[in-house]
């Protein structure tokens, strides 16, 4: 899976918007992905919508990118009717993941914005979007087609490599 070694974190974007079958790809990947039970904790909101994008990037001191974006996608989870709730910000994690990859993949360029556990990020968003008391901001991601690319660095260290034998 090549995206996994060439993802990289992407902040600049040209001006230019991303067309609804490459959005619909990254969230049929975020929704592929696996979770506690299957608990499947996970609501997507994807903006576009540039005024909305503006209240976004004034989530946390590290958003301001997503005032230049031409999309993002902000993860929510439930608080309800979850079977594991301690597993469910692993769950969102691995969807975020999964959202990142196929980023790469569709080949766009996109960065984890982290929200939670921050209240006051996730009630930003939360204010930004008008979200149900039911759900809470996990993770922005603004995407789309990156001004320029990067090499990712390879990060492999073998000396953190333990093998039990």
């Amino acid at each position: 899976m090549d995206a996994i070694f060439t993802r990289t974190s992407v902040r600049n974007y040209e001006e230019r918007p991303v067309e609804e079958e490459k959005i619909e790809r990254i969230l049929r990947a975020a929704m592929a992905a696996p979770s506690a039970v299957n608990q499947q904790p996970w609501e997507f909101y994807v903006v576009t919508n540039k005024e909305v994008l503006q209240k976004l990037a004034k989530a946390s001191p590290y958003t301001g990118m997503t005032a230049n974006a031409p999309a993002a996608i902000v993860l929510c989870s439930r608080t309800e009717n979850v079977i594991v709730p301690e597993l469910v910000d692993v769950d969102m994690a691995i969807a975020t993941e999964n959202v990142l990859l196929e980023i790469e993949a569709q080949g766009l360029g996109g960065v984890m914005l982290g929200i939670a556990p921050f209240k006051d990020r996730i009630k930003t968003v939360a204010e930004a979007l008008d979200l149900p008391p039911i759900l809470s901001a996990f993770t922005v991601v603004p995407f789309g087609y990156p001004e320029k690319k990067n090499p990712q660095q390879d990060r492999y260290d073998a000396k953190r490599v333990h093998y039990v034998r």
